[in-house]
């Protein structure tokens, strides 16, 4: 595990060293999550969240596409109105 010391400006921000940003994949402008998970702080941007969701979700529905599923529902609602 690679640590760095930082300290908070009395605004209470920090600066990510330029390592951590690089590793991390992190860009200017970058939506990013902070979570607490056990007192410890984790960082990762939206897409990476996304991609997160998306793999706990995938083995709930196999070889279906629960999205293409749930259009095909609101079309034939939407035709039987």
């Amino acid at each position: 595990m690679q640590a760095v010391t930082v300290k908070l400006d009395k605004n209470g921000r920090l600066v990510l060293p330029i390592q951590f940003r690089r590793a991390l994949g992190f860009e200017p402008g970058d939506e990013l999550i902070l979570a607490l998970d056990q007192g410890e702080l984790r960082i990762f941007t939206l897409g990476d969240a996304v991609r997160r969701t998306q793999g706990m979700l995938k083995n709930l529905a196999p070889g279906r596409s629960l999205a293409d599923e749930l259009i095909q529902e609101r079309r034939a609602e939407s035709a039987r109105e």
